[in-house]
């Protein structure tokens, strides 16, 4: 059975602040240790105030930190906000703390509006369309030291931290392909072109020092809970946070309610259903039915699960019925 990981935006919810949304990210990293989970990724947001880990890089420490054996990244780090060499001293000093347990996933998006994105960066001319030199720059720093190197990552060189392509088009299909690397597709908001990415990406691969053979890994909204009815209700907390990101008026993750159709409008609604049409909903059997069927249509190496879900507790037994989900889906005979 292929790996399960967690993708956390530590979510702050209406009512709570950054610390609990630290709290319990820390705590959900924890279980899905104890449940089995591979990683444990944290991505990169700005001027959000329902997202709590804009300092990606020092929420992986404490996650780091307080785990022992899974591993820890980013999924992402929106590279064209930094320089390669703060990137390589951050993740340097993250692999030197926790060897062996360091994930680097890379985007090229802002992680936030265009405005924001200018006052992380003071120049947008070329920040993306430098991100495939960007990525270049960061694989060296991250290298064994070159003759007459004059910049270095201290620490970080020669720690070769593994460094994945993120993406939602085929650009990033394409870039991971070339250069030999790991791919994530952002399925669980950008669906779209999934299918085509996977393709682009599996036949254009090239192996590399890293990596001999293509590796997918697709991310998926998961929503667990003992009866549908429940997991449908929990899934109307990212359902309403899609709604007011769309309207302009993004906020703390809201909680769940019993009617979405007295808060969208039909297209609101069509616009929300294609952004998460990569969504499993509901109880576990229909957990399993939907996960199995989406590894089975994609050949995904690695199922990213995540689940914006406003009761931490609800939050914990969600992912605990997709691990148990898994061991399942393992003990079955192969078709």
């Amino acid at each position: 059975m292929i790996p399960f990981s967690v993708l956390d935006l530590a979510p702050i919810r209406q009512g709570g602040d950054a610390a609990q949304a630290f709290r319990n990210s820390l705590d959900l990293a924890r279980h899905a240790e104890t449940w089995g989970y591979k990683r444990f990724w944290l991505a990169e947001h700005h001027n959000m105030t329902g997202i709590a880990s804009a300092a990606t890089s020092v929420v992986i420490g404490h996650v780091a930190g307080g785990t022992k054996t899974i591993r820890v990244g980013s999924g992402g780090i929106m590279l064209p906000n930094h320089s390669p060499l703060i990137i390589a001293e951050q993740f340097g000093t993250l692999e030197s703390l926790y060897p062996g347990r360091i994930d680097l996933g890379l985007g090229r998006a802002p992680g936030t509006d265009q405005f924001t994105a200018r006052a992380l960066r003071r120049d947008l001319a070329t920040s993306s369309e430098n991100f495939p030199h960007d990525v270049l720059e960061l694989q060296a720093l991250l290298g064994e030291v070159q003759p007459n190197q004059t910049i270095r990552a201290v620490p970080g060189m020669g720690l070769k931290v593994p460094i994945w392509i993120l993406g939602s088009s085929l650009f990033g299909a394409q870039l991971a392909a070339m250069l030999g690397l790991p791919f994530a597709f952002a399925s669980h908001f950008a669906p779209t072109m999934m299918m085509q990415a996977l393709r682009e990406y599996r036949s254009r691969f090239e192996p590399s020092a890293q990596l001999n053979r293509p590796y997918a890994m697709i991310g998926v909204n998961v929503f667990a809970a003992d009866s549908d009815v429940e997991a449908q209700r929990m899934f109307t907390s990212l359902q309403q946070q899609f709604i007011n990101l769309r309207r302009g008026t993004p906020g703390p993750l809201p909680p769940p309610v019993d009617d979405m159709d007295a808060l969208w409008s039909p297209a609101e609604k069509a616009g929300v259903g294609e952004s998460l049409a990569c969504s499993v909903v509901g109880s576990p059997a229909v957990i399993e039915r939907g996960l199995k069927a989406l590894i089975a249509e994609t050949g995904a190496d690695e199922l990213m699960t995540t689940g914006q879900i406003y009761d931490h507790t609800a939050r914990l037994r969600s992912f605990e019925i997709a691990a148990e989900v898994r061991d399942r889906l393992a003990a079955q005979p192969a078709a």
